[in-house]
């Protein structure tokens, strides 16, 4: 079937151009009638717990109790300069005056300040009354334009109405903004830095204008279906798509299209030696690494898919879109690359002559001795290779986790100056306070509301109860506000959840509360709940991702022992770029910890695409043990796979650090270590740790296949392999 279908559009260049056509066609259709992505992306519940989470049940259990507040918090942060009490006092009343008054911004609701109520002085006005606070509470989704609006208003009542005192808007409403605002501001910039870089070690490694233009324009023709695609799907609620998928996205199909594009073009280069017509070698060539980037786009598809098991929204939404954007890649790759590659004719080699590039793919002296020294002494290189691994794990020491996004941002933002004014001045819980609802059907007395409070206040870690309880209209729940003395997103805060809901539940039954249900809501609730989901991922994920590729790498080699050595290889170099890049970002950097989400995708994305690098190698071995002995073999498929491999996890690993050009701790910390890894892959794990363990196992590294040594003396009819998948 597939070599029909290669005949399809490499038959002639007339069918050859109208696959290029088709896909124009496509691409245009596809424009004209999806929504724009930026239009459909949703930032929002990827920072949200599992929907069936505690947190997310007592978000919609207050919300329903109270419905005349079920917007999202703003605090207007005021500071005194030097401390000065009356210019804080005065600021406050012109803001909360403008806020309430006529000429109110639309959409804001429910303004509380010490201005208009000092019997709410308690915990809106710091112990010297240099700091003061403004509530508003911001209704509508923060992924919302007229949310985002509605604060851009806010911080533009608080300047003007500042004097003498230094305001910033944070708490819930402004980080969601802010976060919406930082991620969209660095896109172009990384399409851009990503076009650039790539095109210039293109040029490099072909030292061909019109060679390096085809994968950018392969490239380009995903992205657009992909987006489309994408965007149809995000707002049919198939999926969600965020921002930060959407710039991982970027780089991930710049990346893969190029390795595919350089794959393809290499063994069209070394089919030319022995075939001169074109459209055959490009048909042989095809032929020849079907089987392989079929392997490889699958293991990408399939372990971004794996993510869907996950119960986080952040990363059961992160899988789809990328997955469909694999798909489409490699797809474009199969029909569009050679198809313009065939079209261009002899002109694609220029300056070079069409030989003159077939004669490049054979190989260079580098990659001789890499292969001799991995079949000469293989026990050496494993033991160095071990060990420079195990030394890059020691970085893990150091590791722990960030769940404060304000925290990670790189560029100074409003509500990161408001979070460190409302810290120095009425301490870190304020910034974002819990609620500990009680509800019970037969309803809840404001005296026993009391005695629930009053416990509330003994729980150690808890810095103030604030005010009196609150009771729904209905009289079956009761609210009460409960402000920590650590920061609302760190760890000691989280592992307070769970005795506040044991405290208020021993208080209600004391009380005589009969059925009392306790659920415990805000953003420390629901970020406890975020960790909690997040371990239980992870946990998945690493079993169904090595799972995906042990089968695929099974199938593609027709071997039990290989998978089990490869995946061992894969986890290894996860483990030492982990270490790394805690070791970068934590102790040389200074960072607060890892991105909460980032071992998940870095485990995910390394497997999935340093198995790549493993299945061109191992894929040419299989090739090259039809006619030679074992460590024959392997120093052939070290050195044919050697150049283009190299270059294709150059090119893969540099447009992944583009993203440490963004002003997101998150991806600058996944930018490097996906970097970081792929060269390790490129460099350490595939040329020297595979071919090393292959030589030392021997004719048993295929197991259950026969002993390729004594089969290949056997067989002295076959033809000579002079293709490669990868080689140059």
């Amino acid at each position: 079937m597939y070599p029909n279908l290669l005949n399809m559009f490499l038959a002639s260049r007339l069918r050859a151009a109208a696959t290029v056509v088709l896909w124009l066609i496509i691409v245009g259709v596809l424009a004209a009638v999806a929504p724009k992505l930026e239009s459909v992306e949703d930032n929002a519940s990827a920072n949200l717990p599992p929907a069936a989470s505690d947190s997310m049940r007592a978000r919609q259990l207050l919300r329903q109790a109270f419905p005349e507040q079920t917007g999202t918090p703003a605090i207007i942060v005021v500071h005194g300069r030097g401390g000065d009490r009356s210019a804080a006092a005065e600021a406050v009343s012109r803001i909360h005056d403008v806020l309430t008054g006529p000429d109110r911004p639309s959409g804001v609701t429910g303004v509380i300040s010490a201005a208009r109520a000092p019997q709410a002085a308690e915990g809106l006005v710091s112990a010297d009354g240099g700091t003061q606070l403004v509530i508003a509470d911001v209704p509508g989704s923060p992924s919302d334009e007229s949310f985002r609006d509605t604060v851009a208003a806010l911080r533009r009542v608080a300047g003007q109405q500042a004097g003498d005192a230094e305001v910033a808007v944070t708490g819930p409403a402004g980080i969601a903004t802010d976060t919406t605002t930082v991620f969209s501001s660095g896109d172009k910039t990384l399409l851009l830095a990503t076009v650039v870089l790539v095109v210039v070690i293109l040029l490099a490694i072909y030292r061909s204008p019109l060679m390096a233009l085809i994968p950018l324009l392969a490239v380009g023709v995903a992205m657009r279906v992909a987006q489309s695609l994408g965007a149809l799907m995000a707002d049919a609620g198939w999926f969600d798509i965020s921002s930060q998928t959407a710039s991982i996205m970027t780089v991930l199909l710049f990346g893969v299209g190029t390795d595919y594009a350089l794959i393809i073009t290499a063994r069209y280069r070394e089919a030319l030696i022995d075939e001169p017509d074109r459209f055959k070698a490009m048909r042989i060539a095809m032929r020849s690494i079907g089987e392989t980037v079929l392997s490889s786009a699958s293991t990408v598809v399939l372990a971004m898919l794996a993510l869907l098991v996950s119960v986080s929204p952040a990363l059961r939404g992160f899988g789809p879109y990328l997955a469909l954007g694999v798909a489409v890649m490699a797809l474009v790759a199969f029909t569009f690359i050679p198809t313009l590659v065939l079209l261009a004719g002899r002109a694609v080699f220029w300056p070079l002559s069409e030989r003159g590039a077939a004669r490049r793919s054979l190989g260079g002296a580098v990659w001789h001795r890499v292969a001799r020294l991995v079949t000469d002494a293989p026990a050496k290189v494993i033991a160095v290779v071990v060990a420079v691994l195990a030394l890059l794990s020691l970085g893990l020491v150091n590791y722990r986790t960030s769940f404060d996004f304000v925290s990670g941002f790189r560029v100074e933002t409003e509500s990161a100056r408001g979070q460190a004014l409302l810290r120095a001045g009425l301490g870190p819980g304020e910034i974002a306070p819990t609620t500990v609802l009680v509800h019970a059907g037969g309803g809840i007395t404001a005296a026993q509301g009391a005695e629930i409070a009053a416990a509330l206040r003994a729980v150690d870690g808890v810095a103030r109860v604030g005010g009196r309880p609150r009771l729904s209209g209905d009289g079956t729940a009761v609210a009460v506000q409960v402000v920590l003395d650590a920061d609302p997103y760190s760890s000691r805060a989280f592992d307070k959840v769970a005795p506040l809901r044991s405290v208020a539940g021993t208080a209600a039954a004391k009380a005589g509360v009969a059925g009392a249900e306790v659920l415990v809501a805000g953003e420390t609730a629901q970020t406890a709940d975020i960790r909690g989901a997040l371990d239980r991922d992870m946990g998945y994920i690493v079993v169904l991702v090595l799972m995906i590729v042990a089968v695929v790498l099974g199938l593609l080699l027709r071997s039990v022992l290989a998978p089990v050595y490869l995946v061992v290889t894969l986890v290894l170099s996860f483990v030492a770029t982990l270490g790394a890049t805690t070791l970068l970002t934590l102790t040389v950097l200074g960072d607060e910890g890892i991105g909460n989400r980032v071992a998940a995708y870095i485990f995910v994305f390394l497997v999935a695409l340093g198995v790549d690098y493993n299945i061109f190698v191992m894929s040419r071995l299989k090739q090259e043990l039809r006619g030679k002995a074992l460590p024959d073999a392997i120093r052939a498929a070290v050195t044919r796979t050697g150049g283009v491999v190299s270059s294709a996890g150059l090119i893969l690993a540099a447009t992944f650090a583009v993203l440490m050009t963004q002003p997101i701790r998150e991806l600058f910390q996944f930018g490097f270590a996906m970097a970081f890894g792929i060269l390790l892959d490129t460099f350490l794990i595939r040329p020297l740790l595979v071919p090393a363990i292959v030589t030392t196992l021997g004719g048993k590294a295929l197991w259950p296949a026969r002993d390729h040594a004594t089969t290949a003396r056997n067989r002295h009819d076959t033809p000579r392999v002079t293709s490669s998948a990868e080689g140059r």
